[in-house]
């Protein structure tokens, strides 16, 4: 099985450097509007869902019923990245990239709408998980395919750099979700906020949607696609191929990367929730807290995706990894001081731990599935870590701190998803070294 990520014949160097840069920036923005749709749910579940759709609960009843509707989209996400891998295998990445903002933009804008539970009962938050869910499975195909758009048009000793750019949606969405709550909540009223502007970042995003699928609009195919449909066509079951043959990558892959997202959620959502109600720290000091820790991992993400070209990607993964376990403890240490600054320097040790782990960690995972199948095969193991990092964090940190009342316990948490993901790291590198059939 061919494994290397190919790239077609190019003119001119100066135009296929300007064709790999206006790809990436098409998935720069493509996946930070997706994650912005996604991370206003994060943060509206931190600050605002357990008021408005789960107010007969108390504060810690409702804030997890929250974050497990927040969770529930990251079982859709499985679903979501079998179904976009295939047709992505398939068809193309193109289509399904359109399809994918459509659909994630048309949910996240019904949110904004919703009834609350003082309305319609019970309903409203049966509705929310509703609209969570196909969230979630519009995600579960947008990751991927942004990915694949990058990583296989960009030239072989740049793939770490190019692919790090579609992991700046990430604190990119979370900046302008949060800067979107923060500006409502600054310009309203608490009663007002819970009211009705709470729905403002939701119905907002509705630019972002056109302006992504103007840009996504005017992408090209892959070239890797296009030499799979020229040299023996798609696979007819991509997803049935790649558990035949490659599943061991789809599992380690998976668990090697859920410190990604324990790590994150770690201080995008449980973060704000203990910060406001474990330490009294003010709602518009937490949210300019994130604001500057995502401001961080932008410049950093593709700092460290260029460090993974020159020395490979799994010294700087395991890196990031073995950072964030360090910091665990001193970032608790810093937040318990209750003094913003001391809080702002331990968002950022965790922050620029995290960019070290998922800069490189795109093209990591794409680099080790062939290319018939390399859409489905990224998009579950990359679901599959969100499944068991970022779904599970915010809900076990939140039944912990409530258990124990220290952030310590919290801290071992994270420490334990860091040392899971360097084993299955290693054990990944062994497999793949051990694989003759392997090219990376």
């Amino acid at each position: 099985m061919e494994n290397a990520i190919s790239t077609a014949a190019t003119p001119a160097r100066q135009a296929d450097v300007a064709k790999i840069r206006k790809i990436a920036v098409a998935s720069v923005i493509g996946t930070t509007v997706e994650w912005y749709d996604l991370f206003i749910f994060a943060t509206a579940s931190a600050l605002v869902f357990n008021k408005v759709f789960f107010p007969s609960f108390d504060a810690l009843v409702g804030t997890l019923l929250a974050f497990g509707t927040f969770a529930s989209a990251y079982v859709a996400r499985m679903v979501g990245a079998a179904i976009f891998g295939h047709f992505g295998d398939r068809l193309g990445r193109k289509s399904m990239l359109l399809i994918s903002l459509v659909v994630m933009g048309a949910a996240t804008f019904c949110i904004g709408l919703l009834p609350d539970y003082a309305t319609i009962g019970i309903w409203a938050p049966v509705l929310l998980l509703t609209l969570r869910v196909i969230q979630g499975l519009a995600l579960g195909g947008e990751w991927g395919g942004a990915v694949l758009m990058a990583v296989e048009h960009a030239p072989p000793g740049k793939r770490g750099f190019y692919g790090s750019w579609v992991q700046v949606g990430v604190p990119a969405g979370t900046l302008i979700a949060n800067l979107a709550f923060l500006l409502s909540a600054s310009a309203l009223s608490p009663e007002a906020l819970l009211s009705w502007g709470w729905r403002i970042p939701f119905l907002a995003s509705i630019v972002l949607i056109v302006v992504g699928l103007h840009i996504r609009l005017h992408t090209s195919e892959t070239p890797a696609f296009d030499k799979v449909k020229s040299t023996g066509g798609p696979a007819r079951l991509p997803l049935a191929e790649v558990f035949r043959k490659s599943w061991k990558q789809v599992i380690l892959g998976g668990v090697a990367t859920m410190s990604t997202g324990a790590s994150f959620n770690l201080l995008v959502a449980f973060g704000l929730t203990y910060g406001t109600q474990s330490l009294g720290l003010t709602r518009d000091a937490m949210l300019l807290i994130v604001l500057l820790a995502c401001a961080v991992c932008i410049v950093m993400l593709p700092l460290f995706g260029w460090l993974s070209d020159k020395v490979g990607r799994k010294p700087v993964i395991i890196g990031g990894i073995l950072a964030e376990a360090v910091f665990a403890f001193p970032f608790f240490w810093l937040m318990d001081t209750k003094d913003v600054v001391f809080a702002i320097a331990g968002y950022l040790l965790m922050m620029v731990a995290f960019a070290a782990n998922y800069g490189p960690i795109a093209t990591f995972l794409a680099e080790l599935f062939g290319a018939r199948v390399r859409y489905s095969g990224l998009s579950m193991s990359y679901m599959l870590s969100g499944l068991l990092g970022s779904a599970t964090t915010p809900l076990v940190t939140t039944a912990l701190l409530s258990m124990t009342g220290r952030g310590s316990s919290i801290a071992w948490y994270m420490i334990g998803a860091a040392l899971l993901s360097a084993v299955a790291l290693l054990l990944l590198a062994r497999h793949l070294e051990a694989d003759p059939h392997h090219q990376h």
